[in-house]
């Protein structure tokens, strides 16, 4: 349950637009590629936060989440990412593969610029294509699976990844609820600490629950520890009191991880997992109740998480019962890319 802060990254964080589609796969003669770089992180977020007011009508992003985008485990900005920039310098778009366990699927995310930025949705959706491919036969596998994330309301990037061979697979919900009043839980014999940063016996128990709790879903990709080990310490930023652990009895029985907060200073639930045993005892309630404390102590005023709408477990009813509703949905598409 829960997914990476941003708009497309319900997963979901991402662009766009209004206007046509230009479905060729040239840039305009004076527009350039270049590679990202740290001095670009503000023009990243400036251009995220514009294509989520473009889309939702108020910014989802923020400077966290540019960060940990070029900071990933199993793709380079060196490599993996492009910025389209126009005859004065300015960035129009940005596109890139994540790939967090290195397996065989990979995420492609592409920002425009709303009104400026649209005909380089194919050329950038060309190149995650071409360098997906490259990526797979790196890896000796045959092919890849890419999957690509947009809100409804953008149509003209909607359009380009259908002209690129993507078809819908899911969709997810994000969503959102007030801190005030507090969710009242009950939770007995249900014991919610915050993690142990300094204990690495402890920091394995938590991954472990995440890998056991999220391997009955369908897209669950598993990663070892030393692989979220390092994406952990890649993150731009991390608040230990909001991770928390729920212990039934002294054993661990559930984990929520958060992420900091973004634009709007909004508490946000990344991952929220109980091990099977557990399920159906109020853990999930209790952590979330403990975390949502946790945020309004802190002076923020909303939660949000995401979900995945198929997902066995059926989370989607339990956020709603703890005052949470969907503010949007985020569409996955998905293509096959052969080597």
């Amino acid at each position: 349950m829960g997914g990476q802060r941003g708009r497309r990254c319900v997963k979901p964080g991402d662009s766009r637009r209004s206007g046509g589609f230009n479905g060729g796969m040239e840039l305009p003669a004076d527009w350039t590629l270049t590679r990202p770089a740290d001095a670009d992180v503000a023009a990243l977020t400036a251009l995220v936060r514009a294509s989520d007011v473009a889309a939702l009508g108020y910014p989802d992003s923020g400077e966290d989440d540019v960060v940990e985008a070029l900071a990933g485990t199993h793709t380079t900005p060196a490599r993996d990412h492009w910025l389209v920039r126009d005859p004065a310098g300015a960035v129009l778009g940005w596109a890139y593969l994540d790939s967090r366990q290195g397996g065989a699927r990979e995420t492609a995310e592409v920002f425009v610029l709303p009104g400026r930025g649209e005909p380089a949705i194919g050329p950038l959706l060309d190149l995650l294509l071409r360098r997906a491919g490259e990526r797979a036969a790196a890896a000796g596998r045959p092919a890849t699976t890419l999957r690509a994330w947009a809100i409804p309301t953008e149509a003209a990037y909607l359009a380009g990844l259908r002209e690129a061979g993507f078809a819908e697979v899911k969709r997810y919900a994000r969503m959102r609820g007030p801190l005030d009043p507090l969710p009242a839980v009950s939770a007995p014999g249900v014991a919610v600490r915050p993690v142990r940063e300094g204990d690495e016996a402890d920091l394995r128990e938590f991954q472990a629950v995440l890998d056991e709790a999220f391997r009955d879903t369908e897209d669950y990709e598993p990663e070892s520890y030393g692989d979220w080990r390092r994406r952990i310490a890649a993150l731009p930023r991390i608040d230990w009191d909001e991770w928390l652990v729920a212990e039934c009895g002294g054993a661990v029985a559930g984990v929520l991880q958060s992420a900091p907060p973004g634009a709007d200073a909004e508490g946000w639930v990344r991952n929220l997992a109980v091990r099977g045993p557990y399920r159906g005892r109020g853990v999930a309630k209790a952590l979330l109740a403990a975390a949502f404390a946790v945020y309004a102590a802190k002076g923020r005023t909303h939660v949000g998480l995401g979900v995945d709408l198929t997902n066995p477990t059926e989370p989607y009813r339990l956020y709603r019962a703890v005052g949470m509703s969907p503010a949007y949905e985020a569409v996955a598409m998905q293509r096959e890319v052969s080597t």
